[in-house]
């Protein structure tokens, strides 16, 4: 079992009507080593916006991420299969900060065809973390609140995809013991546009049932 925590970072969106792409993905790969999490490997990766190609200089001056970045990085889709064949053929729970990351993820493979069935056991480490501590239901604390209130330096750049998951993994290893991780799949029906919504029940061999998907060719005699 490995744990996947991820961030992702989006273009800026000032006015109504304006369309958020995925521009970096950010992630690091925890292990058990004698029963507790360790960092085994990291993943970051720019990505190409195709609905607006040229980034504002809001989104540059937000997240540090250049037309140059981006201008060179693959597609959504050619990212993703990087990306879910990094996270490897091992069980894994996914994990992010808030639920703003997951139902971008879906909406945007969606909207391009991209198979979701990879994108399974997903946690929502804000929601566990304010159950840990009853905070408010309401409460949304912030990356950086909880660091500090876990007493984790912060480190890297904020809203940098991989720093920013760096320093969420800090959390889930500090607070390891106090977490109760679920196996979930995102049901078909879900309104990505408001809530994802999940079907949660006990199954074997999800992580790569639906990955055939993102490599074209796999299933095909010979391939």
């Amino acid at each position: 079992m490995s744990y996947i925590v991820y961030d992702l970072e989006m273009t800026v969106r000032r006015k109504r009507g304006q369309v958020a792409e995925i521009i970096e993905i950010g992630a690091v790969k925890l292990a058990l080593d004698g029963g507790a999490p360790v960092v085994a490997s990291t993943f970051q990766s720019f990505v190409k916006p195709v609905v607006v190609p040229t980034l504002t200089p809001d989104t540059t001056a937000f997240t540090g991420i250049s037309q140059q970045d981006v201008g060179a990085a693959g597609t959504l889709e050619e990212v993703v299969r990087e990306f879910a064949g990094w996270m490897g053929p091992e069980e894994y729970f996914m994990c992010a900060w808030g639920p703003d990351d997951l139902r971008q993820l879906v909406q945007e493979c969606r909207q391009h065809g991209i198979s979701t069935d990879w994108i399974v056991n997903h946690n929502n480490l804000q929601k566990m973390l304010s159950k840990i501590y009853k905070l408010d239901k309401h409460q949304q604390l912030g990356l950086k609140n909880a660091l500090e209130m876990l007493e984790i330096p912060f480190s890297g750049s904020h809203h940098r995809a991989l720093d920013d998951a760096l320093n969420t993994a800090q959390i889930l290893i500090k607070l390891f013991d106090k977490l109760q991780f679920k196996r979930n799949k995102i049901s078909e029906e879900a309104r990505v546009e408001t809530e994802v919504v999940y079907k949660t029940e006990h199954f074997e061999n999800l992580p790569f049932a639906g990955l055939a998907n993102l490599f074209p060719g796999r299933n095909e005699e010979g391939g």
